[in-house]
């Protein structure tokens, strides 16, 4: 996780610090990096592709 999440503002809650890094982790960095299993592809490209070859 980017050092600069932790920096761009101060956190007043530890649960707002972590309601932060899951939404990078899960909800972006997970769907923005390439997986192995899916052909060294993100999850993004996959389905696209997925939709259009089961078209």
């Amino acid at each position: 996780m980017p050092v600069e999440l932790l920096d761009i503002r101060i956190w007043n809650t530890r649960l707002e610090l972590a309601n932060a890094m899951f939404e990078y982790l899960k909800i972006w960095h997970n769907r923005q990096r390439c997986h192995s299993w899916l052909g060294w592809v993100t999850p993004v490209k996959y389905e696209r592709y997925r939709i259009i070859t089961a078209a």
